[in-house]
C-alpha cells in the first residue's frame, strides 16, 4: 500500500491530523516519520516523500503539528517542546516500541528531529535533517508569538544557535545520518548549516546531500522533484536492515 491514509490524533487537548502509509501489518520494519518546518509547513507537501518510502517497505508517518494544516490549535501558542512532545505522542501511539525509527526534519523541524534522537535513542536508525535549524536552550519553552515577541528576540540573537543542545544530540548520535542542503538558503545561514554537518560527522555515518537547484523549501523541492526525491530516500535508507536486525536481536 503506497498511497497514504488520513489519521487523526489528540494530545493536549488538541486534534492533530496525520498521514500514514506502508503495510501495517508486517512488524520490524523501519517507520519513517516526516516532520515539516515552520510557517506554512503541513504534512501535505510532504505526501510524495512518504508514499517513497513506503514503496521501500517502509512504513511512513506525516502530521501536521498543532496551528498547521489541518490540526487544531493555534500557531502562536505552539513552541519548540510542544512540538517535540506531540511528535513523541504521535510516534508513540503508531509505532510499536520495539521497532526502528526513521527521523527526518525539515528547517525548524531539525531542533525536533535532535531532540527525538537523544530521547529514542537505538531506536532511531537515521536521521535525514533537510536544511535544518538548531535554537538557543533558552528558546525551547517560549510559544513562538506573532513574530515580534521573545521567541523571536531569542532567535535574532547573534550566534544564539551556537548554545544548542541539539548540536550535542547530533554529536551523540551514531546511526546513519543525511545532511540536505540546497543550492539557494536565505533562511539557514552557513554557519548553522556548517556547525551541523561538523556534529553529525563526530559519530554518525554522517552524508552530505548537496541540491544546487533548490531552495529552502526542500518539501516542496521533494514534491515537484521526483528524481531527488528518490536519490534522498535511497541515500538514507543504506544500511538500514542491518540497524533493524540488531535492534530486533536486542528485543528478542
Amino acid at each position: 500500500m503506497n498511497e497514504p491514509v488520513s489519521f487523526t490524533h489528540t494530545h493536549d487537548g488538541e486534534r492533530l491530523s496525520g498521514l500514514y502509509g506502508g503495510d501495517p501489518g508486517r512488524p520490524g520494519r523501519a517507520t519513517v516519520a516526516l516532520l515539516h518546518g515552520a510557517g506554512r509547513g503541513s504534512k501535505e507537501r510532504l505526501r510524495p516523500l512518504l508514499s517513497e518510502f513506503a514503496a521501500r517497505d517502509c512504513r511512513g508517518l506525516a502530521f501536521d503539528f498543532s496551528g498547521h494544516g489541518e490540526s487544531t490549535g493555534a500557531l502562536r501558542e505552539l513552541s519548540l517542546r510542544r512540538r517535540f512532545e506531540q511528535a513523541v505522542s504521535v510516534l508513540d501511539a503508531r509505532v510499536p516500541a520495539d521497532e526502528p525509527l526513521v527521523l527526518v526534519g525539515f528547517s525548524m523541524s531539525g531542533q525536533t528531529v535532535a531532540d527525538l534522537a537523544q530521547y529514542y535513542g537505538d531506536r532511531v536508525a537515521a536521521l535525514g535533517l533537510c536544511a535544518p535549524a538548531v535554537y538557543a536552550p533558552e528558546a525551547w519553552d517560549v510559544p513562538f508569538g506573532e513574530g515580534d515577541g521573545r521567541f523571536s528576540g531569542i532567535i535574532r540573537t547573534p550566534d544564539s544557535w551556537r548554545r544548542s543542545p541539539a548540536l550535542d544530540a547530533l554529536r551523540a548520535y551514531k546511526g546513519r545520518a543525511v545532511l540536505v542542503v540546497p543550492g539557494t538558503d536565505t533562511v539557514i545561514p552557513p554557519e548553522v548549516t556548517q556547525a551541523v554537518q561538523e556534529s553529525l560527522s563526530t559519530r554518525a555515518r554522517f552524508t552530505r546531500l548537496e541540491l544546487p537547484d533548490a531552495t529552502h523549501q526542500l518539501g516542496l523541492w521533494f514534491r515537484d522533484s521526483p528524481d531527488d526525491c528518490r536519490e534522498f530516500a535511497d541515500v538514507l535508507l543504506t544500511g538500514l536492515g542491518e540497524h533493524a536486525a540488531a535492534l530486533v536481536e536486542r528485543h528478542s
